[in-house]
C-alpha cells in the first residue's frame, strides 16, 4: 500500500469522527458550558485572587480569569479525550470497532488514525472556547492562537491515548466510567490549572510534589505558555515523551487483546 492509501484512509476515520461529533450538538454545548461556568462564576468567587502578580515567562499582571483560561482549555481536552475513550469501549461491546478493524489497513493505522481524529476535535474545541473567552475580558494576542494550535493537539493526542491505554485494560463500560472518575478529577485538581505551583507549595509540600509530576500540569503549562506565545521546554518534553510512551502501549495492548 502506498502512502496516498493511508492518507486516504486516515482522512476517512476523521472526517467519521466529525461528522459523527457534529450530529451532537448538545455534546458540544456541554463541553463549552462546564468551563465557562468555571470560567465566569469560579473567578468571581475568587475576586481577591484577581489581579494577582504572576511571575515570569506571564506579563507582569494578569486576571485571574487569564490564569485559569489555560486550565479550562486542559479541562475540555481531558474531558473529552476520556469521553472519546468511554466511546470506543461502547463501540468495543456493540461491535462497530470490529467493522472498523476488518479493515485490511494495520490495526496499529487505524487506531492511530482514532487518535488523530480525536486530537482534532479536541483542538477544534479549546479554539472555540478561547474565542468565546474573549467575551468576558480574556484578551489573547493572535500569535497565541498560532502557538496555541500545535500544543493543543499534542496534549490532545496524549490525553487520547491515555484514555486508549486505560480502555484497553477495562472491558465492562461500568468499570471503565467508574476509573475515569479516579482518574479525571486527580489530574484536573493536582495540577496547575486552577493555582500556581507556587501557592501549593505555600499549602502543602505533599501537594507540591504531586503537582510536579502530574503530567496534566505540564499539558496546562505547555498550554498556557504557548498562549503568550513562548514555549515551555519541560513542559514540551514531558507531554511528547508521555504521548509517545501512552500510544505505544495503547496500540501494542490493544493488539495483544486481538
Amino acid at each position: 500500500m502506498n502512502p496516498a492509501t493511508y492518507l486516504y484512509c486516515m482522512n476517512g476515520i476523521v472526517k467519521r469522527e466529525v461528522l459523527r461529533f457534529l450530529q451532537q450538538r448538545t455534546r458540544l454545548l456541554s463541553v463549552l458550558v462546564r468551563p465557562l461556568l468555571w470560567l465566569v462564576v469560579f473567578a468571581a468567587g475568587f475576586r481577591s485572587a484577581l489581579g494577582i502578580s504572576i511571575m515570569e515567562p506571564y506579563s507582569t499582571y494578569i486576571t485571574y480569569q487569564q490564569y485559569i483560561t489555560p486550565g479550562l482549555g486542559g479541562m475540555i481536552i481531558l474531558f473529552h479525550c476520556m469521553q472519546s475513550s468511554l466511546s470506543m469501549v461502547y463501540d468495543r461491546e456493540m461491535g462497530s470497532m470490529k467493522v472498523l478493524l476488518m479493515s485490511p489497513m494495520p490495526r496499529p493505522f487505524l487506531l492511530f488514525s482514532k487518535l488523530v481524529a480525536g486530537a482534532i476535535l479536541s483542538t477544534l474545541q479549546v479554539l472555540i472556547f478561547l474565542f468565546i473567552t474573549r467575551l468576558v475580558g480574556v484578551d489573547i494576542e493572535f500569535t497565541g492562537y498560532l502557538y496555541a494550535v500545535p500544543a493543543i493537539f499534542l496534549i490532545a493526542f496524549f490525553l487520547s491515548a491515555l484514555g486508549l491505554m486505560l480502555a484497553n485494560l477495562i472491558t465492562q463500560l461500568e468499570n471503565f466510567a467508574g476509573v475515569m472518575n479516579f482518574v479525571i478529577f486527580p489530574m484536573f485538581f493536582l495540577s496547575s490549572a486552577l493555582y500556581p505551583l507556587w501557592k501549593m507549595q505555600e499549602a502543602s509540600a505533599v501537594l507540591f510534589w504531586i503537582c510536579q509530576f502530574n503530567p496534566f500540569t505540564h499539558c496546562v503549562e505547555l498550554l498556557r505558555f504557548a498562549l503568550y506565545g513562548q514555549v515551555n521546554e519541560l513542559a514540551f518534553t514531558v507531554v511528547f515523551s508521555s504521548a509517545l510512551v501512552t500510544c505505544v502501549i495503547a496500540l501494542v495492548t490493544f493488539r495483544g487483546r486481538g
